[in-house]
C-alpha cells in the first residue's frame, strides 16, 4: 500500500485510535486480513466470522510486525476502531486509489474472469508495472485488498468484479472507479440466484454504466459474439471498443484453430495492426479471452505485435484452472476443478477431446452448482456432450446433480462402461487407478464445493508412486 499514517488511516475510515503511543506511525505494508500474512509494516483487519475471530490474534499480528489492526472493538494492542470492518476497508481503498497515478481496468462475466484477468496482467506487466486480483478474490472483501496492495510504483491495477445480485457490481465500481470496463459474457453461472439471463446481464452492466464518459478517457469492452453484451454499448456514455470473431469487431482474431496439443493458434487483429498467436494455454474458449485482453491492450497503447508475443508466451496463473500435468506414465491429467457452469464445462470437455486425439479420454465431472431451476437440463445437456464429443469415458461424481449428468450420456446413447455415476472422489480415485492406462487423458471439472481438485491430485501422486495398471 502506499504509506499512510495511523492517523490518516483514521481518519479516512471514520475510526477512533486505540493504544497508539504514536498516531503518525505509517503502515508501510500489505493490508491483510488473514493473521499468518502479517508483517512488518501491515495493517491488520480483524473480522469477525462464525467460527473465527480475527480479533482474538491482534497480539500475535502485532508480535509479527503489524503496525495496527483494523477492528470493532479494542484489542489491547495498536487498533484502529470502527462501527463496520467491511465498509472501512472499502473506504480505505476507495481512497487509495484515487491518490494513485494507476490507470484502473476492472472486469466481469459469467465465465473465464480470472483466465482473462491474468491474460490481462501478464500482457500489461510487459508494459509497465502491473497489480491485478489474486486467484478469484473479487468480492467486496478482496477487491479492496487487491486495491489496497497497490503502491506508487503500479501503472496498471486490473481488478476482477464478481455478483450475486444486482448492486453488487455497482457498488464494487464505487470503491474501485474504472477508467476501462471489460464484460466478458453473460451466461449461466448463478442463474439459481439472478433468476434468469437478463437479470444476469442487467447486473454485469453496471460495470460499463459506472465508466466516465469517452471524453473523459473511460472504454467500455465489450464481446461482440454475445448479444447480451454486445446491447450493453447502450448503457455506457464511455467509447465502446469490441472484441471477438465477428467481422464488425474491433480486435478479432482469423484463422483459428488448435494445434495438435489442444493450444489455440490464430490470427490477432487489431486496429494497430495484425500479427500471430500461438498460445500456452488450452482450449479454443481461450480465444475469446485473449481478444478481450488484447483489446484493452490495444486501448492501453501497446501494438499488435507486442500483444501477440505476451499472449503467445503467457501461462496460466491461478490454481486448478486447466493445469495440464503428465505423469511419468504417461497419463495426462487436466486439473480444471477450481468451479465449472455450462459453458465453462463445455469448454473444457472440447479441450480435453482437442488434447486427446487417439489417446482414450476420460471426464470426471460433478456438480454445477447455483443454477436454479435449470440444473437438470444443464446437467444433462453436459452428459449428452460427452457423448456428442466421443468422450471415451464419462465419471459422474456426487449425488442426484452427477446422475443428472449419467443419465443425460445415457439417453444420448451411452451405455455399458462408457459412463458411470460414483458416489464421491474415492470412488472416482478408486475407479481410475484400477483402469488408467499410459497415455490416457482424464478431464477433472465440478463447482468449487465439490472439492474434486483432490481427485486430480490424488491420480498425480499415483502417477509419482507407479500405480497406475500397465494395460
Amino acid at each position: 500500500m502506499i504509506a499512510l499514517s495511523l492517523a490518516e488511516i483514521a481518519e479516512v475510515v471514520g475510526g477512533q485510535t486505540h493504544d497508539i503511543p504514536d498516531p503518525s506511525v505509517q503502515v508501510t505494508g500489505p493490508v491483510v486480513r488473514d493473521s499468518r500474512e502479517a508483517g512488518p509494516g501491515s495493517l491488520f483487519v480483524a473480522f469477525a466470522g462464525e467460527r473465527v475471530d480475527g480479533h482474538d490474534f491482534a497480539a500475535a499480528v502485532v508480535e509479527a510486525g503489524a503496525v495496527a489492526v483494523l477492528g470493532t472493538r479494542p484489542v489491547g494492542v495498536p487498533a484502529i476502531v470502527v462501527e463496520d470492518v467491511q465498509s472501512a476497508l472499502g473506504a480505505l481503498a476507495r481512497h487509495v486509489v484515487a491518490r494513485l497515478g494507476a490507470t484502473l481496468v476492472a472486469l466481469t462475466g459469467s465465465a473465464g474472469k480470472t483466465s482473462t484477468k491474468d491474460l490481462i496482467a501478464q500482457v500489461l506487466r510487459r508494459k509497465a508495472p502491473t497489480v491485478f486480483t489474486p486467484g478469484s478474490l473479487n468480492n467486496e472483501i478482496g477487491l479492496p485488498l487487491t486495491a489496497l496492495s497497490a503502491t506508487e510504483e503500479t501503472r496498471f491495477l486490473v481488478l476482477e468484479m464478481g455478483a450475486r445480485g444486482i448492486g453488487h457490481i455497482r457498488y464494487l465500481t464505487e470503491l474501485t472507479p474504472p477508467r476501462i470496463g471489460l464484460v466478458l459474457n453473460v451466461g449461466s453461472a448463478h442463474i439459481g440466484e439472478f433468476g434468469g439471463r437478463e437479470q444476469i446481464a442487467q447486473a454485469k452492466g453496471e460495470l460499463v454504466e459506472s465508466l466516465p464518459s469517452e471524453a473523459d478517457g473511460g472504454t467500455a469492452v465489450l464481446n461482440a459474439d454475445d448479444p447480451y453484451v454486445r446491447a450493453m454499448a447502450s448503457r455506457t456514455k464511455a467509447k465502446v471498443l469490441l472484441f471477438g470473431e465477428s467481422d464488425e469487431a474491433d480486435v478479432r482474431a482469423e484463422n483459428v484453430r488448435l494445434t495438435d496439443t489442444g493450444q489455440p493458434a490464430f490470427r490477432l487483429h487489431t486496429p494497430s495492426g495484425a500479427s500471430d498467436v500461438t498460445m500456452r494455454l488450452y482450449g479454443e474458449h481461450h480465444v475469446s479471452n485473449a481478444l478481450a485482453a488484447a483489446a484493452v491492450a490495444h486501448e492501453l497503447g501497446m501494438s499488435a505485435d507486442e500483444i501477440a508475443v505476451a499472449l503467445s508466451e503467457a501461462g496460466s496463473l491461478s490454481r486448478w484452472r486447466m493445469e495440464v500435468t503428465e505423469r511419468p506414465d504417461g497419463v495426462t491429467v487436466v486439473n480444471d476443478a477450481y468451479n465449472a457452469n455450462p459453458e465453462s464445462m463445455k469448454a473444457a470437455l472440447r479441450a480435453l477431446v482437442a488434447m486427446g486425439k487417439g489417446r482414450r479420454t476420460w471426464a470426471v465431472l460433478g456438480k454445477m452448482a447455483e443454477l436454479g431451476d435449470e440444473a437438470l437440463a444443464e446437467h444433462d445437456a453436459v452428459g449428452r456432450l460427452a457423448v456428442r464429443l466421443n468422450v471415451s469415458k464419462l465419471v459422474a461424481v456426487g449425488g442426484r446433480e452427477a446422475a443428472w449428468l449419467q443419465l443425460g450420456a445415457y439417453n444420448e446413447g451411452s451405455w455399458g462402461e462408457e459412463s458411470v455415476h460414483v458416489s464421491d472422489a474415492q470412488a472416482a480415485v478408486d475407479l481410475l487407478r484400477s483402469e488408467l492406462r499410459p497415455g490416457d487423458v482424464v478431464l477433472v471439472k465440478a463447482s468449487r464445493s465439490v472439492g474434486l481438485e483432490s481427485v486430480a491430485q490424488a491420480l498425480l501422486e499415483s502417477g509419482a508412486e507407479g500405480e497406475v495398471a500397465a494395460r
